[in-house]
């Protein structure tokens, strides 16, 4: 991701280097600084986004995963009043609810990583910030005086005291990639009709069972 990149560039940074490259270091620093401002607003927003979508996901699997159970419950009455082949029904419409509930679980975890990754980024990014200005004027002033000692003859010890007072920030990690996926992914039409067949048959002696369980619960009722 894009973003990302260049926030992992703006923490990798190492500002008493650039100060000392600058030709004007007051504009430099100015600029760095404005540049995570910029990109930290950027990243708060992409992590509100993400985290909106992840809710989104979750809301979903969880509406499939109330309508297999509504079903299941419907199965039931239809058992009690002796309703096999509406029992059937409803048992396979529970069925497909709760397969498509579950096509969920890899896109919300996927989403989770995201988020996370964010979330570090952001962290990572505000604590650089808040070096970099808590540390601006210093680092600037330093660098002036190292040019000063640096014609009086005394460059090599000022230059070592800059080095040792700066630091390369943790590079940001990113392993963020989201692959969308439809709610009935799981069922391919393309599947030669042989295993169409079986996937039918299996299909049938799932709500046999089940029927059967049902039809056991429901037995000492009548």
């Amino acid at each position: 991701m894009a973003l990302l990149e260049r926030v992992a560039t703006l923490i990798r940074a190492n500002i008493n280097e650039l100060i000392e490259r600058a030709e004007d270091p007051d504009k430099m620093i100015k600029q760095v600084i404005l540049d995570m401002r910029n990109q930290l607003l950027q990243v708060k927003t992409q992590v509100a986004i993400a985290i909106a979508d992840d809710h989104l996901l979750r809301k979903k699997r969880q509406e499939q995963e109330d309508q297999a159970n509504e079903w299941m419950r419907k199965a039931n009455v239809a058992v009690g009043q002796g309703e096999d082949h509406l029992a059937r029904v409803c048992l396979d419409k529970s069925l497909s609810a709760r397969a498509i509930a579950a096509t969920f679980h890899p896109q919300i975890d996927e989403q989770s990583e995201r988020v996370e990754g964010l979330k570090s980024a952001l962290l990572r990014l505000q604590h650089k910030l808040a070096e970099t200005e808590s540390q601006a004027e210093i680092l600037i002033a330093r660098h002036r005086r190292s040019r000063m000692m640096q014609r009086a003859g005394e460059a090599h010890t000022q230059v070592q005291d800059m080095t040792e007072a700066g630091g390369t920030m943790d590079q940001a990690e990113s392993k963020l990639m989201m692959e969308e996926a439809l709610g009935l992914a799981s069922y391919d039409v393309a599947e030669p009709s042989a295993h169409e067949k079986v996937a039918k048959i299996e299909r049938e002696d799932q709500i046999d069972k089940l029927l059967a369980e049902l039809r056991a619960k429901a037995a000492p009722n009548k």
